[in-house]
């Protein structure tokens, strides 16, 4: 007779009692038999776990690790970049933090300045800079939640890029990429999208404008490029934003004052309301929201200790902001439950317990869904 999920405990009980398990016992519950490790990793394990409202959301970073590297170490890397950048991960339902183990044969951290997408419960790591020679990267690396496995990806085609846009989407399991500058400073109008699950890019048709350093979010079923600089015009952002609508598989018209103002657009992101927020640099950071008539209306102040906003995440119902610390260089977040404002309640901001060694400097972040 072949065993249960859980000896003497009828199925339909242990499988409610099994889709239970928080996320941070995956790893634990995986090794204690083969028919856990085959359940959890299943997909039916997941949507059964999402269809009873059990997922949960998981902030994935690219962050500085704080903690000095030892003597020895620090002695090998004196001819490149001192700093090791690793993946951290969040939970905002527990406040739990912790680190998933390395990229295998990567003793030296992530590539600098990488993107990350976040495709069901796989993260995709692409590009960057390779902290040793800083050589652009096309290098595509996935990291599987459950498992706690990395893989190699196909490398991202074309000219090697910094600086492009990157979103994912849940219901094509594809990462797009667009824009960037090439090796030779060179502002990019060209586009990719990588097939997770075929393991498989393919090129997109040019947008319109060149846009280095834009911003990618995926939202109402298309791509969205915002942002950004030509060539000839260095570091002078606009305004401006494309789309590309994958049913129709083009690019829709380039939309003119997208933004709320002409500025660097790394925090712009979409909600699961559809809106989309973003932050204004300044003395006093202030995180601003598109209303349904196109305006940009101002959130709830921010405590005064944030100095600058490096990051903006959403999930359902919440925001949650990353910036440094006033008062050094220590990294501070903060987040806004959303949903209390259809309550009736005052929208306020809750810090976010943060560990020294999850206090470094975050580059890239997104969320995932588990």
């Amino acid at each position: 007779m072949e065993a249960g999920l859980i000896p003497e405990l009828p199925e339909e009980i242990a499988r409610e009692c099994f889709i239970r398990v928080p996320f941070d016992a995956f790893r634990t519950v995986r090794a204690v038999c083969k028919l856990w490790k085959h359940d959890l990793e299943s997909p039916s394990f997941h949507r059964l776990r999402k269809s009873a409202g059990l997922a949960r959301p998981v902030v994935a970073l690219a962050q500085c690790d704080p903690t000095p590297l030892p003597a020895d170490k620090a002695k090998q890397q004196s001819s490149y970049s001192p700093l090791l950048y690793r993946i951290s991960l969040f939970e905002p339902s527990t406040g739990a933090w912790s680190s998933p183990p390395p990229i295998p044969g990567r003793s030296h951290g992530l590539p600098l300045f990488c993107q990350l997408a976040a495709v069901g419960r796989e993260l995709v790591v692409v590009g960057g800079w390779d902290p040793r020679t800083w050589a652009t990267s096309d290098e595509v690396r996935i990291y599987d939640l459950v498992s706690g496995a990395w893989r190699r990806g196909a490398r991202m085609p074309g000219p090697r890029r910094s600086f492009f846009a990157c979103a994912a989407s849940e219901e094509h399991r594809t990462v797009f990429v667009a824009g960037g500058h090439d090796e030779s400073k060179n502002a990019l109008r060209s586009a990719l999208a990588y097939d997770v699950a075929a393991d498989a890019w393919v090129h997109l048709p040019d947008m319109e404008r060149q846009r280095d350093e834009c911003r990618g979010v995926f939202a109402r079923g298309a791509f969205h490029v915002v942002g950004g600089y030509p060539t000839e015009a260095q570091a002078q952002f606009t305004r401006s934003a494309e789309a590309f609508e994958v049913a129709a598989w083009r690019w829709g018209a380039v939309e003119e004052g997208k933004l709320e103002e002409a500025a660097c657009p790394r925090t712009y992101v979409v909600g699961s309301d559809g809106r989309a927020y973003m932050c204004r640099q300044g003395r006093q950071v202030t995180v601003l929201r598109e209303e349904d008539d196109g305006a940009w209306r101002r959130l709830p102040e921010l405590p005064g200790d944030l100095r600058a906003a490096l990051q903006l995440v959403t999930w359902e119902g919440a925001l949650m902001v990353l910036g440094l610390w006033a008062k050094g260089g220590a990294q501070v977040a903060y987040v806004l439950d959303l949903t209390e404002e259809g309550e009736g309640k005052r929208l306020q901001w809750r810090k976010v317990e943060t560990p020294r060694e999850f206090s470094g400097h975050v580059q890239s972040a997104c969320c995932l869904e588990i």
